[in-house]
């Protein structure tokens, strides 16, 4: 493949990441008040491809947050337990939309990238016809 091909292919895979990265930040979100509910981190991981040395990006397994749930004290809850409390979300609000920030800059980064790599790849098609 050549060396446009094989930018287009990295910026196209990061561009895929950072896609499921927003997705699993925006379902964080709708789920902040959701009792119980578990923060989804999604690790990215380097991956070689081929012969030429090529390495691109690709999202691994989607993981739970493990820390604490917070305890909400409503004793009219359903959920509530005998001391009137109940565990709601291990989300943060400030941590969610500053991923969704990165992840954001993140793409347009890579949007940018993979038109630079389409444009020049049509200027020298177009040097080479003349």
């Amino acid at each position: 493949m050549s060396d446009f091909g094989n930018s287009l292919n990295v910026s196209a895979s990061a561009l895929r990441a950072q896609a499921t990265r927003l997705r699993h930040v925006s379902e964080n979100l709708s789920n902040a008040d959701t009792p119980g509910y578990r923060r989804k981190t999604v690790p990215f991981e380097a991956v070689r491809e081929g012969m030429n040395g090529t390495t691109t990006v690709q999202t691994g397994k989607v993981n739970l947050d493990r820390s604490d749930l917070t305890r909400i004290y409503d004793p009219a809850h359903p959920m509530a337990d005998a001391s009137g409390h109940f565990e709601g979300s291990n989300v943060d609000l400030m941590i969610e939309i500053a991923d969704a920030r990165e992840a954001q800059r993140s793409y347009e980064a890579n949007l940018k990238m993979f038109d630079q790599a389409r444009q020049m790849s049509s200027s020298l098609m177009d040097l080479l016809r003349k």
